[in-house]
C-alpha cells in the first residue's frame, strides 16, 4: 500500500462559525487585508479545496477567521492501493472512493 498526504480545507466550516453563509462576504474582507480576489476566484477559494495558495490570502483568511493555517487545512494520510496483477492476468482496480455527498448549510433558526 502507497502512502500519500491529503488534507481537508475547512473555510466554508469556518466561515459558517463566523455567520458568514456567503462566499461574496469575503470580497470585501479580504480587500481589508490588501488580497483583491474576484467574486469568482473567492466562490472557488470557499468551495473547493485550493492547489496553490498565496501567504498573503492565508494570512488575510486567518486573520478573518480569527484562526491559524492548521484550523483551515487538515493533513490527513489518504491510502490508495496499488493496482496488483491477478492471478487471470487482469488488474485489480485500486480502491475506490466513495461518492461525494450534497451538503447543504442552513443559517441557525433565528437569524
Amino acid at each position: 500500500m502507497m502512502k500519500r498526504m491529503g488534507f481537508e480545507w475547512n473555510l466554508r466550516r469556518l466561515m459558517a462559525s463566523q455567520d458568514m453563509y456567503q462566499t461574496t462576504d469575503l470580497v470585501p474582507k479580504l480587500a481589508e487585508y490588501g488580497v483583491h480576489l474576484s467574486r469568482e476566484q473567492v466562490f472557488r477559494l470557499v468551495t473547493q479545496p485550493p492547489q496553490r495558495l498565496s501567504m498573503d490570502t492565508l494570512a488575510a483568511l486567518c486573520g478573518i477567521l480569527g484562526c491559524t493555517p492548521g484550523d483551515l487545512i487538515t493533513v490527513k494520510e489518504v491510502r490508495r492501493q496499488v493496482a496488483k496483477p491477478a492471478a487471470s492476468g487482469e488488474t485489480v482496480s485500486a480502491a475506490e472512493v466513495p461518492p461525494a455527498r450534497r451538503v447543504r448549510v442552513q443559517r441557525p433558526e433565528g437569524l
